[in-house]
């Protein structure tokens, strides 16, 4: 300032001033003469102060409202050449810093007039930039109205003052925060109290800040507000504004005055609660949007489309933010990472891709950065992994760019359309359609299965200049080149990588140095001070445990996504600059691991690398069989898209550089190397030699490959070790080009020093390079010796040698007098066998036999000193394969049968495992029946040893399994062992089982038989050995794992028949074919599970799936006793019915009825059951005896939950169920082939239901009764086959039940039995056990019909011709016996049950009339006389006891519909239509004609006495009835011989008599009795009437023809009926005699006259007597003329 203050400027400021105000005078003197007047007293203003004042400048702007006056006028004129000048003028004064604050604000007031009227609009932005940054004067409400002024000009149509009044905005806020940060400068030093600040109670708390700060803290809020597009509070006047502008104000803010922020609370506040939030809210388009989805149908409301000019600011700020105030940020930059992670996707806009990409570029050149996100993120529980995530997302990134190629290409676009999950999405090979010429290309560029990407040189590396982001003004979204996003996405990854390992190399620098110069001075410090240095080394220590703790973590965060992402960068590049920085990142990656001890991802980077090296697919197993290669075809998931790690393609465009032959066994051709491997060789060797250090198992990866490359190239050791280019003789196939010529010297020299510079390596890593120096050797032996080249010599003699030389040394070896003895040096011993088991891999069987003849005299003579070789003994027994011939398998189990006969007890307990294994297998063996069946026999001997030697077995296997568990712990592995959680010994037991297990399914059915009894036998003799927990595993792994086996071998067995057994045996015809033959073994396996699940029940009920294995073993029945096999089918049921009578754990309230039938002395089974000493039993038990045990023992038996029992037996009922319904169902169609069940199955299955009820009875519903119902008469239903008839049926003539029918009815008693003692609710179920059955009473007369089947009937007892027909293919049975037995049972159960409430309201006895009116009409035609007999007996007994029920009940109704059945009935039976057989005899005739009357007595004594309890249709129906039985009926089919005898006389005459002595009765008590004599009595008479009528017509007719019997009979009982009728009128009440009754009397009378001329003189005494009575009619009775009546 001083050249403004110096006297020579202050003498030219006043000169100027004058000048200027003389020049404005001049200009006004016209037009405005108040500011010619201002004028002129402004310059004697000045000249004034001049005069008077030495320090005229502050003089001057004292004054200065005064002095700025005349020019403000001015302005106000709106002329323009005054309004310049004294703008012109005010600028001067400003910039002399002579204006105080009230003129500041006059001069802000003038300019925003002049703003208003659009005048001087750029000199406007000059003045106000002047007046702000000479000075300070202008704060609050000036400052925020000349900021606001700038802003209106921004938006004006002009477009230069737009630009400057731009750029003047940007200056003026830099001014104001630059002030406040002066401010701060000056204030400094002196210490305030701060006071309290509430942050967050209101926006504009700002009290506490200084007067710049307070103007910055108002000025950033209203940004912030109008980005929002809110109103401003303190920027009044403003009228528009553009979030592009805002944005980019806001950044410029963020970027350039960060400590601001940092050191004021409400400054971070505002960041925190207005920023973030508003930067959130702006990216939300660019969230929600999804490329190519149609937006608008989904969503109501459609989605804002990103817009480029405002998301690529968003982006800047969020980078500023994440840059600058990351600290106080840390959730809300979680966000930003998140969303930047997000924008990767493939679904958004390419531009938006781009922009994220360089944003994150931004990110990967900051390291610390990266470090921080790591602890606050990757290392805390529950939070993202955003620094996982973000190097995730770049892989992934990479990778769509490669799957979904551009879009200019059709023929992959529509197969990447669908296909975003990361999928490999092969593109067409040809490079042609992307426009590239030839193979090979100029052009730097990736290309992957077809997609051609090309490399952009973007950056210099290691700092992040982007291009979209810089591109300010340009408001669409730009195109992006092809390759950009790639290039710089590949930078972020090289970057990364690069910041990363310098950042935590260095860190790992300091620290090594630290410790070492901390323990340096620590050893030289003197006592005193050595406390305070040991306290620094300890945090030191602490120090770099939590550094390491974040480099770990940062590593363990990256690299999958790196590896992934530079994998495939790798196969794709085809520019060596590009392969090389790829391999140089992927190297210092694997150094980096190493060095911090994290095996994993170091030994998965130099997989990488060696799989980079070696031609693509070359089969190295090293590669593929290690940990760390494992992954290498794992998949990772990054970001929920799968990421597949790639193995190289093989069509990478990459020139060839050498040709030469695999390293292998056998020659395979040739294989070709790219210059690509060669460069990643290189690499290897670079690692190796730099790195050697750190490689630690790592290094078996790296010489292996180097290896097979040495190979390839040919390389050949010359003398002194090094190696040297050249390849012998027997590589001709080798290709150099001249290319790989110049650097094989090169390669080949640092090969040769690779292992010189070992000597530079510490102990540990050179144990790990020699380590893997020594299994490579022997993959060298293996190809060399070991695999024994000379035994695999193609010339035998060779071999011969080869086996010899090897096999004598082996024996000369183990023969040799060792020091220690063999027995004890383990690896010795391994040592000399090994070769011997290499021998396995030669398939010659000449080198074979030679390898079992030597373990065969091993055996002989150092059988006992084997210990630790046995392994590799019994393997070279146990890789006999079943292609290897007769001879060689018989040597070979020799061996093994000396084994398990001799040396059983000699060898480690841990080989009896593999024993097992070894006899297993020789059972599979089929060349060979007999060694199979053998084997099994050796299986149950091992068994027995086991048994025997239980107790040392066991405590030896469980020292072997605690120090193996110990071994595992130790390195952190899982032991793992077949049947893990079990004990060691018993995973023994387990072991043998599931051996066993395999041989029950052998193809043979010898060897099935035979080990499925040996199986059994050994659970159910050893079982009890097994821990309580194992017999879960028996069930589960062995036993179902088995059934489930067997079912499916027998359900697809063949059905063609075997011819014979082989040689000459013969084959019965039950076993002819493989189905049968497994049906045996179906049968056996099945029954052997259910005797082990009914004999230790008591060992699997407390496991904790017993229901779950209950229900299994009921599938396994159930599907069993559905096969369409009779064997399986009924087997099945045996098991079943086994299953089924396992005595349920009782209470004492409960106990079983029928004690055991075995009597034990309790104790001594109890000694027995519980083993001396041990955890366990070593006893044999037998099952009763464990019973017995259970249930007398003095402590209670284990009662499981009565609940539980309970669902056990409804499963069982719910299978029962399932069988029978499924088993009796007809099947639709039937031919020769169709399977029907045979009767002792049916018979098996429903005689299981009593004993199953039992169990469910308190349950049972009217459902499962329904269910019950269904199956019985299905079964019932099934006809036999005519073969099977004899011996099933009984003959006709008899009437037997066969067992099926006995067992049905027995099901049925048992259940109404049950219902008669259960509860009140049960006896609900009676109408539907007598619906049941009387559906089998029907039988007798409507055999059932089973589907569509044609049946024979055997039955009917007619048809005794059954021979005659030919014979039938299926038989129907004889039901007659059957219904017959069945209606037995119906009388005999409703004479207990007819007064049940149930059996009254369902109409059981209207059901029992309707069944039984069936035989009742049919009589004569009944299949068998017996039925019909038996069912006239049954209606009398039933309606002895129903009618009664029936009279009470009257009223309710329940019974109205059950009279007009019986009349129907009576009807049926008593005027049948069945003409009776010729055949019959007369005492027949008349044996069955009492049974008529018999009907019409009943009906005298039950019926009609009661007749006013009685609907009164059913008295008519009664009445018409008898009146029409007491005429004979005449049947005209009758010869006149034989009428005398068919006429029912006896009955006729007790109907006549019954309807008499209903005709009247002297005791009527009621109308309804009144109406039943005088229906009777008019029926009666009028019946008389007729047959007199007839009578005298017949004789007037006859002439001197005698009339027939008959009709004589007839009339004489007529004649008898009317004298008794006559009398009893009398005898009766004259007034209970109806008038109507006399008069027909009376009529009678002339007809009798008539009848005198009859020629029978039996008639004419009857007619005598009828006559007599009549005399008394001759006068009326007196009482008619007492009353005055005529």
């Amino acid at each position: 300032m001083s050249s403004t203050n110096s006297p020579e400027a202050v003498k030219k400021l006043l000169e100027n001033m004058q000048g200027d105000l003389r020049a404005l005078s001049l200009e006004c003197k016209k037009k405005f003469p108040p500011v010619k007047e201002a004028a002129e007293s402004g310059i004697i203003k000045v000249k004034t102060i001049a005069a008077r004042n030495t320090e005229i400048l502050a003089a001057l702007k004292e004054n200065s409202s005064e002095v700025v006056q005349p020019f403000l006028m001015g302005c106000g004129t709106k002329e323009p050449k005054i309004t310049q000048l004294c703008l012109a003028a005010i600028q001067r004064l400003m910039s002399h810093e002579v204006v105080s604050e009230t003129a500041a604000g006059n001069i802000i007031n003038m300019l925003w007039q002049l703003m208003e009227n659009s005048l001087e609009e750029l000199k406007l932005l000059q003045t106000v930039l002047v007046l702000l940054t000479t000075n300070t004067v202008v704060h609050d409400e000036a400052l925020s109205k000349a900021i606001v002024l700038c802003f209106r000009l921004h938006f004006t149509k002009d477009n230069i003052t737009n630009n400057t009044a731009a750029a003047t905005v940007r200056q003026v806020v830099t001014v104001v925060f630059e002030r406040m940060v002066a401010e701060d400068e000056r204030h400094r030093d002196i210490i305030e109290q701060p006071a309290l600040v509430q942050a967050n109670s209101n926006r504009r708390s700002v009290s506490t800040l200084k007067p710049c700060a307070k103007d910055a803290y108002m000025l950033f809020q209203d940004l912030c507000q109008l980005v929002n597009a809110d109103a401003p509070y303190w920027l009044v006047g403003m009228t528009e504004m553009t979030r592009t502008f805002g944005l980019e104000l806001l950044e410029s803010v963020l970027n350039d005055f960060p400590q601001v922020f940092l050191q004021h609370q409400e400054f971070s506040f505002l960041l925190k609660e207005r920023v973030c939030p508003l930067v959130i809210k702006l990216f939300s388009p660019n969230i929600k949007f999804r490329q190519g989805s149609n937006t608008s149908s989904s969503s109501p409301a459609p989605v804002e489309k990103p817009y480029f000019p405002i998301c690529m600011r968003l982006l800047r700020v969020v980078s500023v933010l994440i840059k600058q105030f990351y600290s106080l940020l840390v959730t809300e930059c979680e966000i930003f990472l998140s969303l930047l992670v997000k924008f990767l996707d493939a679904d958004k806009p390419q531009w938006l891709r781009a922009v994220a990409v360089e944003s994150i570029h931004r990110l990967c050149v900051q390291p610390q950065l990266l470090r921080s996100f790591c602890q606050s993120y990757d290392m805390k529980q529950h939070s993202t992994k955003v620094f996982r995530d973000i190097v995730n997302a770049l892989g992934s990134f990479i990778q769509s760019l490669f799957l979904v190629p551009p879009t200019g290409n059709p023929a992959t676009a529509n197969q990447a359309g669908n296909n975003n999950a990361g999928a490999t999405v092969s593109a067409p090979a040809n490079p042609g359609m992307l426009g590239i010429g030839g193979g090979v290309t100029l052009l730097p560029a990736f290309e992957y299965r077809g997609t051609w990407i090309p490399i952009l040189t973007i950056t210099v590396q290691g700092s992040a200049k982007a291009t979209y982001l810089e591109m300010l003004d340009k408001v669409e979204p730009p195109t992006i080149p092809e390759g950009y996003a790639m290039s710089v996405a590949f930078h972020c990854l090289l970057d990364l990588v690069r910041g990363i390992t310098s950042m935590i190399e260095g860190e790992l620098g300091e620290t090594e140095m630290e410790c070492q110069t901390s323990s340096e001075a620590a050893s030289s410090t003197t006592q005193s001070s050595e406390q305070q240095e040991l306290q620094s080394t300890a945090d030191e220590m602490d120090k770099e445990i939590v550094n390491r703790a974040v480099w770990e973590e940062m590593v363990n965060a990256c690299w999958c996504g790196l590896l992934a992402a530079l994998s495939l960068l790798l196969d794709a590049s085809t520019d060596e600059a590009a392969t090389e920085n790829i391999l140089k990142a992927e190297l210092t990656m694997a150094a980096l691991c190493g060095r911090l001890g994290l095996v994993t991802s170091r030994d998965a980077f130099i997989t990488a690398i060696c799989k980079g090296s070696l031609p693509p697919h070359y089969a190295l197993t090293v590669l593929n069989t290690t940990t760390a290669a494992t992954l290498s075809n794992k998949s990772y998931s990054i970001q929920g898209q799968s990421v597949m790690m790639i193995s190289p393609s093989s069509e990478s465009h990459q020139q060839v550089v050498a040709v030469g032959q695999p390293l292998a066994v056998q020659p395979q051709g040739t294989v070709m190397l790219t210059s690509k491997n060669i460069q990643c060789m290189r690499t290897l060797l670079n690692l190796a030699h730099c790195h050697g250090a750190v490689l630690g198992t790592s290094w078996q990866l790296v010489l292996a490959t180097l290896q097979h490359l040495v190979w390839i190239l040919g390389l050949k050791p010359s003398s002194g070790g090094a190696l040297k280019p050249g390849r012998a003789v027997e590589g001709p196939s080798t290709v150099l080009t001249t290319a790989v010529m110049t650097d094989l010297p090169v390669i080949s020299n640092i090969l040769s020093r690779l292992f010189e510079s070992s000597q530079y390596l510490d102990d540990v890593s050179l144990h790990h390079l020699i380590n893997a120096l020594c299994s490579l050797s022997v993959e060298a032996m293996d190809m060399a010796y070991g695999n024994n080249k000379v035994c695999q010599h193609p010339n035998s003699r060779m071999r011969e040698w080869g086996a010899e030389a090897l096999t004598s040394l082996i024996k000369a070896g183990l023969t040799f007098n060792h020091d220690p003895p063999l027995s004890q040096n383990q690896r010795l011993q391994l040592l000399l066998l090994n070769p011997l088991k290499e021998m396995s891999n030669i398939n010659h069987p000449d080198i074979r036999l030679k390898q079992l003849e030597c373990v065969l005299q091993i055996l002989q003579s150092q059988g006992d000193s084997l210990g630790p070789g046995w392994p590799l003994v019994l393997g070279v027994m146990g890789a006999i394969r079943n292609d290897q011939g007769e001879s060689l398998i018989r040597t070979a189990f020799q061996c093994l049968q000396l084994v398990v006969t001799d040396f059983l007890p000699t060898m480690p307990c841990t080989c009896l495992q593999i024993v097992v294994d070894v006899a297993g297998s020789f059972g599979l063996h089929n060349q060979e029946l007999n060694i199979s069946l053998t084997s099994i026999g050796l299986l149950w001997n091992i068994s027995d040893y086991f048994f025997q030697r239980g107790e040392i077995i066991e405590k030896e296997l469980n020292k072997e399994e605690a120090a193996q568990q110990k071994q595992a712990e130790e390195k952190g592995v899982v032991l793992n062992r077949p049947f893990h959680p079990a004990p060691p010994f018993d995973c023994l037991w387990l072991c043998l089982y599931a051996k066993l297990g395999e041989l029950c399914v052998d193809p043979r059915p010898a060897v099935r038989k035979s080990a499925g009894q040996t199986l059994f036998s050994t659970i159910g003799a050893h079982g009890t050995l097994l821990q309580h927990s194992t017999w879960h595993t028996v069930i589960w792994k062995v036993l179902f794992h088995l059934l489930d086996r067997v079912r499916e071998s027998s359900t697809t067995a063949d059905k063609e028949k075997i011819e014979s057994g082989g040689g000459n045996i013969l084959i019965h015809h039950s076993r002819d074919t493989a189905e049968k033959q497994w049906a045996e073994t179906w049968v056996l396996t099945l029954a052997g599970v259910a005797r082990i699940f009914n004999t230790r029940r008591y060992l699997l009920q407390p496991l904790g799936d017993f229901s779950r294995a209950w229900d299994v073993l009921l599938d396994h029945i159930q599907s069993a006793a559905l096969s369409k096999n009779n064997e399986v089918s009924l087997a099945a049921l045996k098991s079943f019915q086994e299953i089924l009578q396992i005595v349920s754990p009782v209470r004492d309230s409960d106990k079983p009825e029928t004690p055991p039938a075995v009597n034990v002395p309790v104790s001594v089974l109890l000694g027995s059951i519980s083993g001396p000493g041990l955890s366990r039993p070593f006893v044999r038990t037998d099952s009763i005896g464990e019973r017995l045990g259970r249930y007398s023992s003095s402590e209670p038996p284990v009662v499981t939950d009565e609940l539980e029992d309970l669902n056990l037996w409804w499963a069982a009922w719910n299978t029962w169920y399932r069988i029978g319904s499924e088993s009796t169902k007809p099947p639709i169609t039937f031919d020769k082939l169709t399977f029907i069940p045979s009767q002792p199955f049916l018979t098996a299955l429903i005689q299981i239901y009593p004993a199953l009820y039992q169990h469910i009875k308190t349950g049972f519903n009217m459902d499962d009764l329904q269910k019950l119902g269904v199956i019985l008469h299905s079964a019932v239903s099934v006809p036999i086959s005519s073969d099977a008839s004899p011996f099933i049926l009984p003959s006709y003539t008899e009437a037997v039940l066969t067992s099926l029918q006995e067992a049905v009815l027995t099901a049925l008693d048992v259940l109404q039995k049950a219902i008669c003692v259960g509860p009140e609710n049960m006896q609900i179920m009676y109408p539907a056990i007598f619906d049941q059955l009387l559906a089998f009473v029907e039988f007798s007369c409507k055999p059932p019909q089973y589907g569509q089947l044609e049946t024979k009937h055997i039955a009917n007892a007619k048809y005794n011709q059954i021979q005659l027909f030919a014979p039938a293919e299926w038989v129907a049975l004889n039901y007659v016996p059957f219904a017959e037995r069945s209606l037995e049972v119906v009388v005999d159960l409703y004479q207990k049950t007819a007064c049940h409430k149930a059996v009254v309201n369902e109409k059981v006895l209207q059901n029992i009339i309707k069944t039984l009116r069936v035989p009742l009409s049919l009589k004569y035609s009944c299949p068998s006389e017996s039925t019909w007999k038996l069912a006239v007996s049954s209606l009398l007994k039933v309606l002895s006891i129903g009618l009664p029920v029936a009279r009470q009940h009257a009223s309710s109704g329940k019974f109205d519909s059950m009279w007009p059945e019986l009349a129907n009935t009576f009807e049926d039976f008593l005027f049948t239509k069945s003409i009776p057989p010729d055949n019959l005899s007369i005492q027949e005739f008349q044996r069955n004609e009492s049974i008529d009357v018999e009907v019409v007595q009943l009906i005298s004594t039950e019926i009609l006495p009661y007749a006013n309890f009685i609907p009164k249709e059913f008295v008519g129906q009664i009445m018409t009835m008898l009146n029409k039985g007491s005429i004979h009926s005449q049947s005209s089919s009758f010869t006149e011989a034989e009428i005398d005898i068919r006429l029912r006389e006896e009955f006729s005459k007790m109907c006549f008599e019954t309807l008499l002595q209903f005709s009247f009765s002297n005791k009527v008590t009621t109308p309804q009795e009144g109406y039943i004599s005088r229906m009777a009595l008019s029926v009666l008479l009028k019946r008389s009437q007729d047959v007199l009528h007839r009578y005298i017509e017949d004789e007037r007719l006859s002439g001197k023809c005698p009339l027939p019997r008959q009709q004589v009979t007839e009339i004489i009982f007529v004649l008898k009926a009317v004298s008794t009728l006559i009398d009893s009128l009398k005898k009766t009440q004259p007034e209970n005699v109806d008038g109507n009754t006399w008069a027909q009397v009376i009529a009678l009378y002339p007809t009798l006259v008539e009848c005198i001329t009859c020629s029978s003189s039996e008639v004419c005494s009857a007619l005598k007597e009828a006559l007599v009575p009549f005399k008394d009619f001759m006068q009326p009775p007196a009482s008619k003329v007492q009353n005055g009546e005529s």
